[in-house]
């Protein structure tokens, strides 16, 4: 199924706590959005919100009530999103890992401090009680309520991507928001293009089977959006 001439499509790569250049990549996919006839507006936000740049909590504003007139919007799971979640209810379990991979960061933007002891499950669990003190209710449902993905024929939309030779419909959620190397070696036709973010590259990559959009916001300046229409894939970018 291919899309009608107006509609627009933008997935929006990791965006890692750079609040400052998801506002740029709003105004770049408002401009674009203004030039092309009328038709369907929709912003998907592939995960990753949360973690390693230094604003967390303002991109989840952001995300919360996206500067998008007209515009349709959806909020997939990233894998930091979901340590991030699970640490709430499970500090013991996920709070090492979550640590390790850019939680000082988010606890940061929130006014709280990151434990020093990551395996003392004291210490834990005080971040845990003070981060959910600290977390707005509104922020909360937001990380409780993001989604695997999104079918949007002839495009899916997920974070890390999917397995080869598993329908759609079977795909587990640790594939969705985790999987690498077995995704993105594959030349597989998975019955739908598969537009992700997880995976960093220099530039924005556009495959038969895939296109990824992850060009490492928080260290790179770079967040970047793929446009989706009747024509060829393209790119914004900050």
């Amino acid at each position: 199924m291919a899309l009608n001439p107006g509609d627009r499509l933008y997935a929006i790569g990791d965006i890692h706590g750079r609040s400052d250049l998801l506002d740029r990549l709003y105004g770049l996919i408002r401009l674009d959005a203004a030039k092309a006839p009328p038709g369907r507006r929709l912003a998907v936000h592939l995960g990753d919100y949360v973690d390693r740049g230094p604003d967390s909590r303002g991109v989840i504003d952001r995300v919360m009530a996206p500067d998008l007139p007209g515009f349709a919007t959806l909020a997939l799971m990233g894998n930091h999103d979901f340590m991030m979640r699970d640490f709430l209810d499970d500090p013991l379990e996920w709070g090492p890992g979550w640590m390790m991979n850019g939680a000082a960061a988010t606890m940061a933007s929130y006014g709280v401090a990151a434990p020093r002891r990551i395996y003392d499950p004291s210490a834990m669990a005080a971040a845990r009680d003070a981060l959910a003190r600290a977390l707005p209710p509104a922020h909360r449902a937001f990380l409780e309520g993001l989604q695997p993905c999104h079918r949007d024929p002839p495009y899916l939309f997920v974070h890390a991507g999917i397995r080869p030779g598993v329908p759609v419909d079977r795909q587990s959620v640790e594939d969705m928001i985790w999987i690498r190397e077995e995704f993105l070696d594959s030349s597989a036709d998975h019955g739908l293009v598969v537009v992700h973010g997880h995976s960093i590259a220099p530039e924005p990559g556009l495959r038969p089977n895939r296109i990824g959009v992850d060009t490492g916001a928080y260290y790179s300046g770079h967040l970047t959006a793929a446009v989706l229409s009747a024509e060829a894939p393209r790119f914004l970018s900050t």
